[in-house]
């Protein structure tokens, strides 16, 4: 072997016939089955193989091909795996020279059935699969980075070669061997090799094989397996193309749309495992692409759950209610976790986009998923006004279950500190277990801007009928959240007139509330005053307040928390004796320890804007001369507003010839009204002579009017 080593080396010329004499040689004694003499030619091709890498070499590897495909081809197990060592051998060396006609389909297509092998003997089995696995990676690895070898990542190998891993990788799962290497772990380890190597291009024809293994082999019912195989792939491809694999995820939940519960939700998990390994590269370019997905899953779920059916159709297919309730439970917490790989910006965009789709049965429940563990530091970032309006004006909708909703979202935003857990039982609360920051700067515009209208709905959700024990408790958690995270002394002072508001609120008669309601008016506002009387520690402020509520406990318990917030409470339609906390005695202690006792004396009113103004106005039916032009400038702006929505409307939907003309028309009129007004107004001076007669009797100006002067080009603007 050392002489025919030197002897190639020293006439490289000559590698060729040797590599052909020798696969001769090969070639016979396989036919005549002398296997001896069949691993000596092998072992001396391989020795060429490694210590030559002159200019010739490729012809050589020619008859190395041709001798590896011939053992390959043979029915002993023995010459397979001996044909795939050499392979990975070769597989392993890097060519000086290009070749440009080699072709390994042949390697792929062998080697992917060796990995399927279904051989009688266990062990055998196993040698040949991992033989099989073994020249898969051969094959990858040689080809490539090689531009001018066939396109490994072409569909018609990936969807060999990705399919026979995953054969091995569930096989090894089902059966664990006890060896220097399992079947699965070279398995894994061949995967994650393709995978880390694939680029952008390439990503979509390596999942796609997946998708349909998975599918053909109902794998995603099991949810282990399915999860198993993405987690490989999400934490083996570069960490910038993670998106893709959410977006072949997406599209393949949206594929199966009418399929089972089971095999949807299946999909779902995926995602979620998925998005929680790609953080935040994981939703790449299309956010809310990934959302309206989501949530049209949600949707149909949701009418699949109601209707009994996939299309409407009852008794085409048995819809299982509890397996749609689990797959609803699935999206929702993928879109939560989603949401928290997001920015704030971010996530305040998708909480509006998902808001969008509140009419939609189902999807009530995904917002809270997006705010929950919600963390940010400036208020003005997480509540934009373009975002607070329409989430506060689903506050006072008629539905009570959606203003629960809308609560929990603003609590879970507003709550940074943890402190929402200390404000679930409305009838104990230690302050010293409350986590008070001083108010930033963020949070001072905050409150400048949105604070009124904050105070409004609160006001407003406590007027509602439909209002039961939770809405109050989260009201009440609502005013002690924005007292200990948001609150300086202003705002202290206008959260101090907002529950002093409510007690009269509880008192009115004009209002139509049902007797519950008013006493847990009565309860939320002394539960909030004893909270913000601890928080402001000023003596003779909590004496008030304790002295009002301990005259409660004895005569009218039914206006405290713990006869009201409880599941059988006792109440009673009347309010007697002083058990009512006074305006003016909070503004007099008050005022004393340096608060604005002019805005304290001042009683709250909730502020309206639009509409709400001119119903809140007439209701009010005062009669001063002050309200009747501001329902007036009201109602102007509201005519002025159907004006204008009737012209863009008009433009949106009429014809363009009518549009044309309209515009032709008042194009007309308005030149007609210059000309006139040209006339009346651009007229030469007087002058000192009066007029000049023409030869024809006719008069005559001295000047030309300015509109019909010639002014150079440089002149005109």
């Amino acid at each position: 072997m050392e002489k025919l080593t030197f002897y190639a080396l020293s006439a490289p010329e000559k590698l060729d016939r040797i590599g052909a004499y020798l696969s001769e040689r090969l070639s016979r004694d396989v036919a005549r089955h002398r296997y001896g003499y069949v691993c000596i030619a092998m072992e001396a091709l391989d020795q060429l193989l490694m210590a030559c890498h002159c200019q010739s070499i490729n012809l050589f590897v020619e008859s190395f091909l041709k001798m590896v495909r011939k053992l390959l081809e043979s029915d002993k197990p023995s010459l397979q795996i001996l044909g795939t060592n050499s392979f990975v051998k070769f597989a392993n060396i890097e060519e000086d020279t290009p070749s440009y006609h080699r072709s390994y389909d042949f390697f792929v297509s062998r080697f992917s059935e060796m990995c399927h092998s279904s051989y009688e003997d266990p062990d055998i089995r196993t040698k040949i699969r991992m033989a099989g696995i073994k020249g898969l990676q051969g094959v990858v690895r040689k080809t490539v980075n090689d531009e001018l070898q066939a396109n490994i990542w072409d569909p018609q190998h990936m969807d060999k070669i990705v399919p026979s891993l995953l054969f091995n990788l569930q096989s090894g799962v089902e059966s664990q061997r006890e060896e220097k290497e399992s079947p699965v772990e070279l398995t894994e380890r061949c995967f994650r090799e393709l995978l880390g190597r694939a680029a952008y291009g390439n990503i979509k024809n390596a999942v796609t094989p997946v998708l349909m293994h998975l599918d053909n082999h109902s794998l995603w019912e099991g949810k282990t397996f399915a999860v198993r195989c993405f987690k490989i792939i999400m934490y083996s491809i570069q960490s910038q193309h993670s998106h893709l694999v959410i977006q072949q995820l997406l599209g393949h939940l949206d594929a199966n749309s009418k399929n089972s519960a089971t095999v949807r939700a299946g999909i779902v998990e995926v995602l979620l495992e998925a998005a929680a390994i790609a953080a935040s590269g994981s939703v790449g370019p299309t956010v809310l692409e990934v959302f309206n997905t989501l949530l049209r899953q949600l949707r149909l779920s949701v009418d699949y759950e109601l209707t009994g059916s996939y299309d409407g159709n009852i008794g085409t297919k048995i819809i299982k209610a509890h397996e749609e309730r689990q797959l609803q439970e699935a999206v929702i917490r993928t879109i939560g976790s989603f949401a928290n790989t997001l920015p704030t910006y971010q996530r305040s965009e998708v909480m509006l986009f998902i808001m969008g789709k509140i009419p939609v049965p189902g999807i009530h429940p995904a917002l809270p998923s997006v705010t929950a563990g919600f963390q940010t530091t400036n208020m003005l970032t997480a509540l934009p006004n373009s975002f607070l309006e329409p989430l506060l004006s689903f506050s006072l909708t008629e539905d009570p279950e959606i203003r629960l909703l809308v609560l929990q979202i603003l609590l879970s935003l507003i709550d940074r500190h943890d402190n929402m857990p200390k404000f679930t039982n409305i009838r104990y609360i230690s302050v010293l277990k409350l986590k008070v920051d001083k108010c930033s700067r963020q949070d001072n515009l905050f409150m400048k801007k949105h604070g009124q209208q904050l105070y409004r709905h609160i006001y407003l959700g406590c007027k509602e009928q439909s209002s039961g024990r939770l809405h109050y408790e989260s009201l009440f958690a609502l005013l002690g959240l924005l007292s200990v995270e948001l609150a300086n002394e202003e705002v202290v002072v206008d959260l101090i007139r907002l529950a002093l508001a409510l007690q009269d609120l509880a008192l009115s008669t004009d209002e139509p509330l049902p007797v519950y309601n008013r006493c847990a008016v009565h309860a939320l506002a002394a539960a909030y005053l004893n909270l913000i009387c601890q928080l402001t520690t000023v003596p003779a402020f909590c004496q008030h307040i304790h002295e009002v509520i301990e005259v409660r406990q004895k005569e009218s318990p039914y206006l405290l928390p713990e006869d009201v917030f409880v599941d059988n409470p006792k109440y009673v339609p009347k309010v007697e004796g002083d058990v009512l906390f006074l305006q003016s005695k909070i503004t007099e202690v008050l005022g004393g320890s340096g608060y604005n006792t002019d805005r304290l004396a001042t009683p709250y009113v909730p502020q309206y804007t639009g509409k709400k103004l001119k119903q809140y106005v007439s209701s009010l039916k005062c009669e001063c001369h002050l309200c009747l032009p501001l329902v007036d400038s009201v109602g102007m702006e509201e005519q002025e507003r159907e004006r204008r929505r009737q012209v863009v409307e008009k433009f949106q939907k009429a014809p363009f010839e009518e549009i044309a003309a309209h515009c032709g028309a008042r194009a007309t009129l308005l030149q007609s009204k210059l000309n006139q007004i040209f006339e009346i107004t651009i007229r030469p001076p007087p002058s000192p002579s009066g007029t000049i007669s023409s030869g024809y009797g006719q008069s005559q100006s001295r000047s030309i009017p300015i509109y019909e002067m010639k002014f150079p080009d440089l002149c005109v603007y």
